[in-house]
């Protein structure tokens, strides 16, 4: 199979990359089912990537119907080192404007349907991560310095997103509850692919576009799909030079994916207590450490 270093995952109207070259499309099968979509492989000033767009094209997968295991067992398949997440959000914060971007160092989770899309681990294989700085420093930097070079666009660098379930926007109570906590951007998909990007040993960071000031602010008391898209819309084309842009800084980096390796100390159950189907299913992220982990 082909080898991608770099993965974007492209949200809510961010569904293609027009200044891809050489595209050609990748249908990949994971032990998980399906990804969203096939993947969309091309060069991006020069530089090789794996596109996906996580709700599909034409945006026919629901937050709480997202495959992330596959999504995310797909890019390692592919070779994937480091994901670029892009995300719609909306904004619990004053200074966080529609239309600003945003980059988490944080995230929180307020989901609670999606417990077997949160990890590849279980059925006879125990594995728990290190998931206090859940963003790639690195990563963040990248894309923070990616949007420095978009005249006139607004970053926010570091804070809080809290990951809702969804599909419903918030009520006010919710949404002045999450203010009240210190939350600072609310959206429904990036919690479980950082969880398994991280368990896969991939660098992971969000880069999310601020759509509206969810219900508890008075002039967007009522948070629409067509208010969404309408910023969506003016907002993807910055997205586009921001990732032309971080791509070529993914790949011009000296140091290693920080990541690699470290989902051997999460491993709790020894390998020869592995169940041997689910041993299988995960060969891509634990395979390399059955015969290590035996031998201490």
């Amino acid at each position: 199979m082909e080898k991608v270093k770099i993965g974007i995952i492209g949200g809510s109207g961010l569904y293609q990359m027009p200044e891809l070259e050489n595209v050609r499309e990748l249908p990949v099968d994971t032990p998980f089912g399906k990804p969203s979509d096939a993947f969309i492989v091309g060069e991006l000033e020069g530089v090789t990537v794996a596109f996906l767009p996580r709700h599909g094209r034409g945006h026919k997968i629901l937050p709480t119907e997202l495959p992330f295991r596959a999504n995310v067992y797909a890019m390692k398949l592919l070779g994937v080192d480091y994901i670029l997440s892009v995300s719609a959000v909306g904004s619990l914060q004053e200074q966080y404007a529609p239309m600003d971007f945003f980059i988490p160092d944080q995230f929180f989770d307020r989901t609670r349907a999606r417990a077997e899309e949160s990890t590849f681990f279980g059925e006879g294989i125990v594995g728990h991560i290190t998931f206090a700085h859940p963003v790639c420093d690195e990563l963040g930097d990248i894309l923070e310095k990616a949007c420095g070079t978009v005249e006139g666009l607004t970053v926010h660098r570091g804070g809080t997103y809290i990951c809702m379930e969804g599909p419903a926007f918030s009520t006010k109570a919710e949404s002045n509850v999450y203010r009240g906590w210190g939350m600072d951007v609310i959206g429904m998909t990036n919690l479980q692919e950082a969880k398994l990007a991280r368990e896969a040993e991939i660098a992971y960071a969000t880069l999310a576009l601020v759509t509206d000031y969810d219900c508890w602010h008075e002039d967007h008391d009522s948070v629409s799909v067509d208010m969404v898209v309408e910023y969506l819309t003016k907002n993807v084309r910055n997205a586009q030079l921001v990732l032309k842009e971080a791509v070529k800084l993914v790949d011009a980096k000296e140091t290693p994916n920080p990541f690699e390796g470290s989902t051997r100390s999460a491993i709790f159950t020894q390998p020869q207590d592995w169940n041997p189907e689910t041993a299988k299913k995960l060969d891509a992220i634990i395979g390399k450490y059955a015969h290590k982990k035996a031998a201490e």
